[in-house]
């Protein structure tokens, strides 16, 4: 038989085949080389022999999977009886089936210990709680991603392999396979600026740039299995999961509870979502590039706490920066002042909490660490001043010396000059 004519005859196997379930494999089976890989390597349409050849780097590959784990069929005839629907054989499972299809080992934790014991096995009764499946199943859109739409059938790598498409760098990527394509989003009334947005975020650039894979990407604020957007009443708790001090200040604030009451999505409103940019100080205020003006007025009783808060921190920049560049003056003329250096850290820390609690919203959490990092600058600054006024005493007796020195060399040359003269007369 040709190599067309077996292809031919396989597609119509495979994609006229009904989708009936296979059975869950009682162990692993290695791949059926001989039988399913053989003949599908050589065949001429790529994409029946694309996928045979892919799926020997794919994880369930390495852990000693075959074609009949998930296609079912039987791997023992190497003929067109391997794909006989009566032993279980899928060609092409439905959309709708996907899910069932993987959970069939991925739900089941006896079966997954033996493998990966600390994979969780509730990913699909999670993915039916997503907005992805639960359109599948109550919708019945097969146009929303499954299992396979985040990890190709068949080329499956774990997430940890930075060729998987689940790899932090790759996650934003593989969800804007979808997210990113206008066409195809445009039933749905989803913006589709997400990618572009979040390639522009301060998050993106840790991972892409800083390299800090626990950086936050598409799965860490969305969820994987159970995809769905943080809801207004919970975004906080999300962003929390990293910026807990912030959380914690949030909470205590009238933000917090007008928010949800007023529609506004808490943190965002602030700090947008995907393209969530460094956080600087001229975000508090009514310059430009402040987020307060979206909501208050200057002349307001609120923008004068605004005000207020962004003073305070102010103060403590300039005071710390002060107290800095005199000790660091100090420090380069020679004079000691490590410890005060190190102490002056404190300073730091205090305007790092300064800047935190600015989200609880009132002066008095601002003031308590303004007012800590203050006391600290003083010191630093004082220690400052006592290390210049050393070092101008030094200077001082170092040129009162120089010039005793100066007068006794010029001393010592005119009593030679002296007696030189009186040598030469006698």
């Amino acid at each position: 038989m040709s190599q067309a004519r077996v292809g031919l005859t396989l597609a119509f196997f495979l994609f006229g085949g009904s989708p009936v379930a296979a059975q869950a494999p009682t162990q692993a089976q290695g791949p059926e080389k001989g039988t399913c890989a053989t003949c599908h390597e050589i065949l001429p349409a790529a994409r029946l022999s694309d996928p045979a050849k892919a799926y020997v780097n794919d994880v369930h590959a390495s852990k000693g999977f075959g074609c009949v784990a998930c296609h079912g069929g039987d791997a023992t005839n190497a003929g067109l009886g391997a794909m006989d629907p009566a032993k279980g054989y899928v060609a092409i499972p439905a959309r709708e089936q996907e899910a069932q299809l993987c959970g069939r080992c991925h739900s089941d934790a006896q079966f997954m210990k033996q493998y990966n014991p600390a994979l969780r096995v509730d990913q699909e009764r999670e993915y039916l709680t997503s907005v992805h499946g639960q359109r599948l199943n109550r919708a019945g859109d097969t146009r929303v991603a499954t299992c396979v739409s985040c990890h190709p059938a068949h080329s499956i790598r774990p997430p940890s392999d930075p060729q998987s498409s689940v790899h932090p760098l790759k996650v934003a990527e593989t969800c804007s396979t979808c997210h990113a394509d206008a066409e195809y989003m445009a039933s749905y009334g989803v913006p589709t600026d997400q990618h572009e947005k979040y390639e522009r975020s301060i998050h993106w650039t840790m991972i892409e740039e800083e390299h800090d894979l626990t950086a936050p990407t598409c799965n860490d604020c969305h969820g994987n299995h159970g995809a769905a957007p943080p809801g207004i009443s919970w975004v906080g708790n999300t962003c929390g999961q990293c910026h807990s001090v912030m959380a914690d200040f949030y909470a205590q604030s009238v933000h917090a509870r007008l928010f949800p009451m007023l529609g506004v999505p808490g943190c965002v409103a602030c700090h947008n979502n995907h393209e969530i940019l460094p956080a600087g100080d001229e975000l508090l205020g009514f310059d430009e590039g402040a987020a307060c003006v979206r909501c208050h007025q200057a002349d307001s009783p609120s923008g004068e706490k605004i005000v207020a808060m962004r003073g305070l921190i102010d103060s403590l920049k300039v005071a710390a920066h002060e107290a800095d560049s005199i000790l660091l003056r100090a420090e380069n003329a020679g004079v000691e002042v490590s410890q005060a250096l190190f102490d002056l850290e404190g300073a730091q820390t205090a305007l790092v909490h300064a800047r935190a609690a600015v989200h609880a919203f009132t002066i008095d959490a601002v003031t308590e660490y303004v007012d800590a990092g203050l006391e600290t600058t003083s010191e630093a600054y004082d220690r400052g001043q006592q290390a210049m006024g050393e070092l101008r005493f030094r200077r001082t007796g170092l040129a009162i010396s120089v010039a005793i020195i100066l007068a006794l060399i010029v001393g010592l040359i005119l009593r030679i000059r002296e007696l030189d003269r009186k040598t030469s007369t006698t």
